[in-house]
């Protein structure tokens, strides 16, 4: 079947039907072309897109079926309980004696700070959005665009180093287990890629978040390090004599034993030991995963967000004992100088990056301390497995959408390639020092928990009423904390910084190089605009482009004089005027509604789109598609610094719109004789 479409002045020209569909006002599925592989490569490399950019917590596409709270707290706690495997050593090395005390301090924050914060986090956004979509509703336009960068950067911070932090940990525990091959020791760098690699490996194959596993996992943790901690408090209870080793440290420590002083040191020295708090953020992005209600609606999920607080708040208890336990336990027991970190030849304390795995190892000897170590590694493992995942679900779903980053970006694969390098570097940046890492990791995970207080004191601030003062402290305790961390530790802020500068400087890039594709994925006419287009008849479509101005019979008239002129269309010959506003630009995809009114004798057709060449290109396809008609657009000459054009179209979605309108049809649809044609004069 062929059909006849007009062309030119005139002249007639048979296009087979079949083709008027090329152009697709569809979104765009991930371009091939921006992966320089062979098409067999490149189809592994995208199958499992997830085109919803909407849909959470997936994998290839597939919604995770729901599973009861406290197994999903499983899930988090692979990678909030893992902490324990590398926070008492990390604790210890940062506060000294006063690290118990500075630990009660975290846990009254994490019990009355971090636990209100993202329980109205739960409430607000309970599809696993957590307190990035909440700013991002808050702040518009390209406020709000930077501003979701800047965090996005500070989440691949927190989980970037979550991945490459456990891997040194569990490279720790694998190096200093009595059965480990020799040739590991002084290669703790290389046992950490192999980790990061493997994992890596997992994802390409398709790696499944398996809660059955982390149920096992978390509790056969739990159940050992509470074994641990129970012979510790044992022995300290046996032994008072370490009780008054530590008065005797705190004593003789900066603090003097002025209980004022102690209380004050500890409030000071309390943000080194943020990793503790690490949690949180994974915990919301899982919501998805928790069964709720029978009755839950989509719009109202009560079930859910109350077993959600559930699952937040038996964690933050369970960590919250771990914590305190684990803290007194390492640094009564364990000799100080066990936890320094190895030395240029490779000797270090038998206790850095594994304290509570060397008071196993010391009481229960190498056979249980080995056991110990597996499921320590284990777990560690899946921190980095969970903190894999929640950056597949994090990016995919606003850069993309954005137009920040290639569609290809929605595929796990190539996101996983790009993820396990940018591993790799860290690792070889800090050495696989788990103490290195600590600063980085407390900066990423403390400006998400900021960043969340300051959503949540923002939401309730305008409900009036006790809360928004309890959640306004809050937020300055976790600013100070910030702050604090961010003075003690800049090497945290430099690596985050690196990591918002990456994030800026590509999403740009990623802009402009998409800027010209159609951007437009559906085209909407009303009643008058399309009898506007049928009323042409058999005759050519003739568009003529107009900045929108006072909207008056005479601003038309001279429009059409100019354009007849310089275009030479004859006087018979009717026309269409296009109005197009410029909407918010940091939008990059939209729907066009194109509606049509009357002004005297001349038929307009306006619209808004963020972006004007992309909006027409897509009115004049969706023309062609309907009509069957080569749809004609006529420009005025545009004068001006053609760079200051390229800049404000970017920016602002406008500039020198023929040439841009022109290069997006051409991108659109290959064959260059059915493009609808572009003139300017």
């Amino acid at each position: 079947m062929r059909r006849r479409q007009s062309s030119g002045a005139g002249r007639i020209r048979e296009v087979p039907v079949e083709k008027r569909h090329r152009s697709g006002l569809q979104p765009p599925k991930p371009s091939p072309g921006y992966l320089p592989f062979g098409s067999s490569v490149r189809d592994w490399l995208l199958s499992g897109t997830t085109q919803d950019p909407e849909q959470t917590i997936s994998h290839h596409g597939h919604q995770q079926p729901t599973q009861s709270w406290w197994k999903v707290m499983c899930l988090t706690g692979v990678d909030y309980f893992s902490t324990l495997g590398y926070q008492p050593g990390i604790a210890f090395m940062a506060a000294g004696a006063l690290a118990p005390l500075a630990t009660i301090v975290l846990v009254l924050l994490t019990l009355f700070g971090a636990l209100p914060i993202y329980s109205k986090v739960a409430e607000e956004s309970p599809d696993g959005q957590g307190s990035i979509s909440m700013l991002e509703s808050l702040l518009t336009r390209w406020k709000g665009k930077t501003f979701v960068l800047v965090l996005l950067a500070f989440a691949a911070t927190s989980w970037v180093i979550t991945m490459t932090l456990s891997a040194s940990d569990a490279t720790a525990h694998i190096i200093e287990n009595p059965y480990a091959p020799h040739w590991m020791e002084g290669h703790s760098v290389a046992v950490t890629a192999i980790l990061l690699l493997l994992l890596g490996a997992v994802f390409l194959k398709g790696f499944k978040e398996a809660i059955g596993l982390a149920v096992v996992l978390v509790f056969i943790y739990l159940v050992l390090n509470a074994i641990v901690i129970a012979r510790s408090l044992y022995e300290i209870a046996n032994h008072p004599e370490v009780i008054a080793n530590w008065k005797q440290a705190l004593l003789t420590g900066p603090t003097l034993g002025d209980p004022w002083m102690i209380a004050l040191a500890s409030l000071l020295v309390f943000p080194k030991l943020a990793l503790g708090l690490s949690g949180f953020e994974t915990g919301v992005a899982v919501m998805p995963l928790v069964k709720g209600d029978p009755l839950d609606t989509p719009a109202n999920p009560e079930g859910r967000i109350r077993n959600s607080k559930k699952m937040l708040r038996a964690a933050a208890i369970i960590m919250s004992v771990a914590l305190i336990g684990s803290s007194l336990s390492t640094a009564l027991l364990i000799p100080p100088a066990e936890f320094l970190a190895p030395t240029a030849d490779g000797v270090g304390g038998k206790a850095y990056g594994r304290a509570l795995s060397y008071l196993c190892h010391g009481f229960f000897g190498g056979f249980v301390g080995t056991a110990y170590d597996l499921s320590t590694i284990a777990i560690l493992w899946f921190a980095g497995a969970s903190a894999m995942a929640g950056l597949l679900n994090l990016v995919p779903r606003y850069l993309p959408r954005y137009g920040m980053a290639p569609e290809w970006a929605r595929a796990v694969r190539p996101l996983v390639f790009v993820f396990t390098f940018v591993n790799l570097v860290v690792t070889f940046g800090f050495d696989a020092n788990v103490e290195a890492q600590g600063g980085a990791y407390a900066t990423g995970v403390l400006g998400l928990m900021t960043s969340a207080s300051v959503a949540v004191t923002l939401s309730v601030w305008k409900r009036g009423g006790w809360q928004r003062i309890a959640f306004l402290l809050i937020t300055i305790v976790f600013v100070f904390t910030t702050l604090d961390n961010i003075h003690g530790r800049p090497d945290g802020l430099k690596i985050a910084s690196i990591f918002v500068v990456a994030m800026v400087i590509t999403s740009f890039i990623s802009r402009v190089v998409r800027s010209t594709e159609l951007r437009i994925t559906k085209v909407i006419l009303d009643d008058a605009a399309r009898k506007f287009i049928e009323d042409t008849g058999s005759g050519t479509v003739r568009i003529i482009t107009n900045r929108p101005d006072r909207g008056i019979e005479a601003e038309y008239r001279r429009k059409e004089r100019d354009a007849r002129q310089d275009h030479h269309i004859p006087r018979g010959e009717p026309i269409i005027i296009l109005e197009v506003r410029a909407g918010d630009a940091s939008e990059f995809t939209d729907e066009l509604e194109v509606s049509g009114v009357r002004v005297g004798p001349y038929r307009i057709l306006r619209c808004e789109s963020p972006a004007i060449p992309n909006a027409i290109a897509a009115l004049l396809m969706h023309i062609r598609d309907t009509t069957g008609k080569l749809p004609h657009v006529y420009f005025g000459w545009t004068e001006g610094n053609p760079i200051a054009y390229v800049l404000k179209f970017i920016a602002f979605g406008e500039g020198d719109t023929a040439p841009v309108t022109r290069e997006v049809l051409r991108q659109a649809i290959d064959e260059p004789e059915l493009r609808p044609r572009v003139h300017v004069g």
